[in-house]
């Protein structure tokens, strides 16, 4: 019995075995934990840190508004409304301003006087000039009357002269008087000739005195500057008593002139890249959308393909003519131009374009449709509502504006206010 005894204590004997062999299991398992951890936290938490203290790099698309005749589109251009007759018309002669008849956007014919400037100085030449050509007048007038006396004078002294020479030679008179009078005429003939010259110096003076008054006339004249053209007033005018006067080519508006243009000569500027260019008939049909006015559609026709190609750009200027009425058409506006297979009617025209959002650039946000916009370098969340289908896209019903540029597949991390750069192509 006691050997049982014995035997049944040896079994519950703990048999701690060599201490560090036990220990070496627990040190593993920790060590792989330790390893899971540092992956994960690499794995997840590095891409977090990152997008918190750096930028993070996205690629940027953009909501376009596509046309309803998107179909018949050979080719895309952008470019500005430009005004083909234009004027820069400045002042003549430097004076003050003293009365403005128009104002900024005013529209002028040709002929209406713009501004007068301040006669007073040229009002007071012309006077004197003219009391100067009243002297000249009576000068020679004077010289004239002497003219004519003096003729006559000669006149009946040869007369007398040749009387007194017959009755000489019939021994009825004494040589010596016809011999006084025939030199008395050949000096009035002298005085004759000295008065004529007298009298033509007096009219030449009139003359120029007369031609001085017209000139100062003239100049007075261009004291009234006048639209050589119709068109609207594309500047701020001169004010009352600002001093103006004749300017070098290029800065008349600035220094105090008037700046017209025809908006009825409104046209597209665009350029088309010269490898494109065999898509561009002159005559053929375009559409014009403007980004003032994105949900209006104008019909174009292409006026002129310009014989010039920019070396540096590789393109050449195509304008394109409105065949549409042209209201609230202002130059310098940017404008977009499809190219069209074939003519738009004025009814198809009138089809409002639609906005199309990419759909990669739509994700999700506690259970919302978003869109991350671009603003400097950092990206503001959008909430946006969605319609059909177009292409590899959405029509966009409610959301950011035509031409914003968004980001494209924002992943998971991207939050609102965070800071981007975009991504190197």
């Amino acid at each position: 019995m006691a050997d049982q005894l014995s035997s049944d204590l040896a079994s519950l004997r703990i048999d701690r075995g060599d201490p560090r062999r036990s220990r070496f299991p627990k040190l593993l398992v920790i060590l792989v934990l330790l390893l899971s951890a540092g992956f994960a936290g690499y794995a997840y938490g590095l891409p977090y840190l990152e997008a918190q203290v750096f930028k993070t790099e996205i690629t940027l698309t953009e909501i376009a508004m596509v046309s309803p005749a998107q179909a018949q589109v050979n080719l895309t251009a952008t470019g500005y409304i430009v005004p083909q007759k234009t004027s820069e018309v400045a002042s003549k002669v430097p004076g003050t301003i003293a009365k403005v008849y128009v104002a900024q956007g005013d529209r002028v014919k040709q002929g209406d006087v713009l501004c007068e400037l301040d006669p007073r100085d040229e009002d007071a030449a012309l006077r004197a000039a003219h009391s100067r050509v009243a002297a000249a007048s009576a000068r020679a007038q004077s010289a004239d009357a002497s003219v004519k006396t003096r003729q006559a004078e000669l006149m009946e002294t040869k007369i007398q002269a040749t009387r007194e020479r017959r009755l000489a030679q019939q021994g009825a008179s004494a040589s010596g008087i016809a011999d006084d009078l025939e030199a008395r005429s050949k000096s009035l003939e002298q005085g004759v000739a000295a008065a004529e010259a007298a009298a033509k110096a007096a009219r030449a003076e009139a003359n120029a005195l007369a031609a001085d008054a017209a000139t100062l006339k003239v100049g007075k004249g261009n004291l009234r500057i006048v639209a050589p053209i119709d068109g609207t007033v594309m500047n701020q005018p001169p004010q009352l008593g600002e001093y103006i006067g004749p300017q070098p080519p290029g800065i008349s508006v600035d220094m105090g002139g008037f700046e017209l243009a025809d908006f009825s000569t409104n046209v597209v500027e665009a350029d088309v890249p010269e490898a494109r260019l065999n898509l561009v008939k002159v005559g053929g049909p375009a559409e014009i959308v403007l980004d003032a006015y994105p949900e209006r559609r104008f019909r174009g026709k292409v006026q002129q393909i310009t014989p010039k190609v920019d070396r540096a750009k590789a393109t050449v200027m195509i304008r394109v003519a409105f065949v549409d009425d042209m209201d609230g058409v202002l130059p310098e506006m940017s404008a977009r131009v499809s190219f069209l297979s074939g003519e738009l009617d004025a009814k198809a025209v009138k089809e409002p374009p639609k906005k199309v959002l990419p759909g990669n650039a739509i994700t999700e946000r506690a259970g919302t449709k978003v869109v991350f916009v671009l603003e400097g370098d950092k990206v503001r969340m959008v909430p946006i509502q969605v319609g059909k289908p177009f292409g590899d896209g959405f029509e966009l019903v409610q959301g950011p504006g035509s031409g914003t540029r968004v980001v494209a597949s924002p992943g998971e991390l991207l939050k609102d206010g965070q800071r981007v750069k975009e991504k190197e192509q």
